[in-house]
């Protein structure tokens, strides 16, 4: 083997080490590299259970995911945690993927999971938690928007040991969701970003079709009252409503741009939603938005709230001008109305952060404590 003189060994010594000290101080001084924990799923048994009407679960079983972990100041008080809310129909899975959880939960984006203690629950009805579809089918209680916040509160104090939220934000139903919170638990939040909603009471067009959708199950010979065999053929027909209500005729055209096209994205639609849908969920669901109204509370809300609408959200139609006038009743309130574009999708914006999250950044800094 051949060795090295004393000085070309002294100089290799020198350069080797030079070059393992400057790795270790590149090292040092290069950012880590923060990779977000997976979502946890979870499952918490909210005991006796009492509806707005009085009925009663002695076990109501909530769905939950949650992202992060939870920090507090020391005293034992929550500082890091926020809530997200998912729409009529939909669950906690909604939230998960890269068109959402990849724009808002990432490493340096505005709801960071190394900074934050995200929550994602399935409502009352959805999901996997206790829905009608569970087994008491139309005997199941009939709940209301309230009674998903009771449940949601109760999930975060009596489970999870969250005592404050640092944001509460929802789509949809879970927007109004949002609205209820603020007032219900005003100071509960630092911040909240009701999206797609109105913090009004469901009426006009909102209700018309709503009635329509219900009309159709209930008055289906196959419903036979809820105890069904087979799917009811009218639980198509609700589905329906509910794609022509809440897509964007931009985005339509591009994905179906001539009849056979629309034909079958029609298709496939039903094919995918009949498939994993279930008549008396949706029944109930639609039917919980029944005596929504926060209007006659909003003095009550203390948080900073943000409330976001589209332009092409055939749901809450801006041209009635109803956000502005709830949101000029907020202490601490702004409107934003996101304009038409090419990107916008309707009502389902609500979904697609990539448009919004610039808004959601100036809240959390805005109600910054």
């Amino acid at each position: 083997m051949k060795t090295l003189g004393p000085a070309r060994g002294l100089l290799f010594t020198l350069l080797f080490t030079g070059v393992a000290l400057a790795v270790a101080l590149a090292a040092r001084s290069a950012p880590a590299q923060i990779v977000p924990q997976p979502p946890v799923p979870g499952d918490a048994v909210v005991r006796d259970f009492r509806f707005a009407n009085g009925e009663t679960l002695p076990e109501l079983k909530m769905h939950y995911v949650t992202i992060g972990r939870k920090l507090d100041d020391g005293r034992g008080h929550t500082t890091n945690a926020v809530l997200v809310l998912h729409g009529t129909g939909g669950s906690s899975a909604q939230f998960l993927g890269p068109n959402f959880a990849g724009v808002l939960f990432g490493p340096g984006q505005p709801l960071d999971a190394s900074r934050y203690f995200i929550v994602i629950p399935d409502g009352i009805g959805h999901g996997a938690s206790s829905k009608p579809s569970d087994g008491l089918k139309a005997k199941f209680p009939r709940y209301t928007y309230d009674d998903m916040v009771k449940a949601q509160y109760r999930l975060l104090t009596e489970s999870l040991g969250v005592d404050h939220l640092r944001l509460v934000i929802g789509t949809s139903m879970g927007g109004m969701h949002t609205w209820l919170w603020g007032e219900t638990y005003p100071a509960f939040m630092d911040a909240l970003l009701p999206l797609a909603s109105l913090p009004n009471a469901i009426a006009g067009r909102n209700r018309m079709w709503r009635k329509m959708a219900m009309d159709l199950i209930r008055e289906d010979p196959d419903w036979k009252g809820g105890a069904y065999v087979a799917q009811p053929r009218g639980l198509k027909g609700a589905l329906a409503l509910m794609l022509l209500l809440s897509g964007s005729p931009h985005q339509w055209m591009r994905q179906a741009p001539d009849p056979v096209a629309a034909d079958a994205a029609v298709e496939n639609y039903m094919k995918d939603r009949f498939s994993k849908a279930d008549a008396n969920d949706l029944l109930f669901a639609l039917d919980a938005s029944r005596d929504y109204d926060p209007s006659p509370r909003l003095e009550r809300i203390q948080a900073a709230l943000l409330a976001l609408n589209f332009a092409d959200d055939a749901i809450n139609p801006p041209e009635l001008g109803l956000l502005e006038k709830g949101v000029a009743r907020v202490k601490n309130g702004q409107a934003v109305v996101f304009p038409l574009s090419e990107k916008t999708r309707g009502h389902q914006t609500h979904t697609w952060p990539d448009l919004w999250k610039t808004y959601l950044s100036e809240l959390l800094v805005r109600s910054k404590r």
